[in-house]
């Protein structure tokens, strides 16, 4: 029995030995596995956060961009404007009417035809503060009401 024992025992000596090195080597290793896993959460939640910040400022540049081209293209539409003074003459009555004439421009492009508006010119008043005030096209103050103005397109 003593031969045995003297025989085996190395051998449980080493299978003791490589059993407690592998469970050493397991915990090594789950926990470089766990610093990798962890160094790969922030990586990604940095991706993540500079993707966000990226689709930002792509939607503020294209919100700008958008911005600044529709306001060339409205810096671009004109309107033309002309009246002349026609006179009816009836037997009995002589009227005097304002014809305002106005037209929508892009650039040099007609967008629209010519708008005729005719109005009936009182003695004493001002011609050109009939024409701006007729305007179609014209920027008008109405109150939108809160009883603040605002400025409309009209």
């Amino acid at each position: 029995m003593d031969t045995f024992l003297w025989m085996f025992l190395p051998l449980f000596t080493a299978v003791g030995s490589a059993l407690l090195a592998f469970f050493i080597m397991q915990a090594r290793m789950e926990v470089a596995v766990a610093k990798e896993k962890e160094t790969l959460a922030e990586a990604r939640a940095t991706i993540n956060s500079n993707q966000k910040q990226l689709e930002d400022k792509l939607r503020a540049t294209e919100e700008e961009v958008r911005r600044k081209t529709l306001d060339e293209f409205l810096a671009d539409i004109r309107v033309e404007e002309r009246h002349y003074i026609k006179e009816s003459k009836s037997l009995f009555l002589n009227r005097k009417s304002m014809v305002l004439q106005e037209r929508l421009y892009f650039r040099n492009i007609p967008l629209s035809n010519w708008v005729d508006h005719e109005l009936t010119v009182e003695e004493g008043s001002d011609v050109h503060q009939l024409a701006r005030a007729c305007s179609i096209f014209v920027a008008k103050s109405v109150s939108n009401g809160s009883g603040t103005p605002a400025k409309l397109l009209r």
